[in-house]
């Protein structure tokens, strides 16, 4: 049997940390959406927050497949616990503090923080796809295929989104909805793309 052309201790490593990614990044998006005061924002996030429950069953069974416990506890993982648990925490403390208009940016930078690192497990699990075989290759790419443009949408449109905010707050002309929510953008490229137009469209 050929020996796989990739770290399997390490590959798990990683699927424990992306089911930890999913379960705090609910917590964010609760969180999040308690403190959104653009109706527009709050509806994206709610179908955000949708979608983050259907990748938690996706890592979830794909866990399953591979033999994993999702539920097994590996050092790495009570750190990315620790970074949702602080990004919740955050939000909170923005709300109590009473400007509606201030949680709702600090609100926003912290779901761009867990997609960050959301966004990168996926694209990890994927290069892992890429060279995979048999019964794993086919449970990491019907995964990979599953969630990937969700996730792509997750980080670009929300750091959109935390952009076109924050130059609210600054008082200058702001996109709102911002050119990647406008523009359905799903690659870094395209969100570029969309940021570079945005001064045609306020």
């Amino acid at each position: 049997m050929p020996k796989p052309r990739y770290d399997e201790a390490q590959l798990k490593d990683l699927l424990l940390q992306m089911m930890e990614t999913e379960l705090g990044g609910e917590q964010v998006y609760r969180a999040a959406i308690d403190c959104a005061t653009n109706e527009d924002l709050k509806k994206e996030w709610e179908g955000y927050l949708d979608e983050t429950l259907s990748h938690q069953n996706v890592v979830r069974t794909t866990c399953e497949n591979l033999g994993i416990d999702p539920e097994e506890v590996a050092p790495s993982r009570l750190v990315v616990k620790h970074i949702g648990d602080s990004l919740v925490k955050a939000i909170e403390l923005a709300r109590q503090a009473g400007n509606p208009a201030q949680a709702q940016l600090v609100a926003c930078e912290c779901v761009v923080h867990a997609e960050t690192k959301d966004h990168a497990n996926w694209e990890l699990l994927g290069k892992v796809a890429e060279v995979a075989t048999g019964d794993v290759g086919r449970a990491l790419k019907d995964a990979h295929e599953r969630v990937e443009k969700d996730e792509d949408h997750h980080l670009y449109h929300t750091k959109g989104w935390c952009r076109e905010l924050w130059i609210a707050s600054l008082g200058m002309p702001a996109v709102l909805p911002p050119p990647e929510e406008v523009k359905q953008v799903e690659t870094a490229i395209g969100a570029s793309r969309a940021e570079q137009q945005r001064d045609a469209m306020l």
